[in-house]
């Protein structure tokens, strides 16, 4: 519930600051997509390890393993994003197909590599 919860407020801050971007000041959809997502990468990483998952191990080597998973999103929310456009759709159904296509696979990520707790320890997500 904490990891939806807490998804929840990074897609807000992740959809506000695109439609800023893109409907507000005019920057093309192919650039405010990605720069939008990527900018939401501390609010997301930081709600997740501290609230959701509750990680205490070192930030290093979570940062890299998220960072890796931040370049693997980015590329599939910028496609879907682009696709629905291309299809007419507007933008945010195109954003909301991207957060529920990579909703599901980013939890198992998060839990059992990015803010994977060391053996021996107790988990209660």
């Amino acid at each position: 519930m904490r990891y939806l919860v807490m998804g929840g407020l990074a897609f807000a801050f992740d959809v506000g600051l695109l439609a800023l971007l893109h409907d507000v000041a005019g920057v093309p959809l192919a650039v405010a997509t990605p720069t939008a997502f990527l900018a939401s990468f501390v609010v997301t990483y930081t709600l997740q390890r501290l609230f959701a998952f509750r990680a205490t191990d070192a930030v290093a080597p979570s940062v890299v393993r998220y960072a890796l998973l931040v370049a693997l999103n980015t590329a599939l929310t910028t496609g879907i994003v682009a696709s629905a456009d291309a299809l007419g759709w507007p933008w945010l159904a195109g954003k909301v197909i991207a957060v529920a296509v990579t909703t599901v696979g980013n939890y198992f990520a998060y839990r059992y590599w990015v803010f994977a707790r060391p053996k021996g320890s107790s988990t209660h997500v």
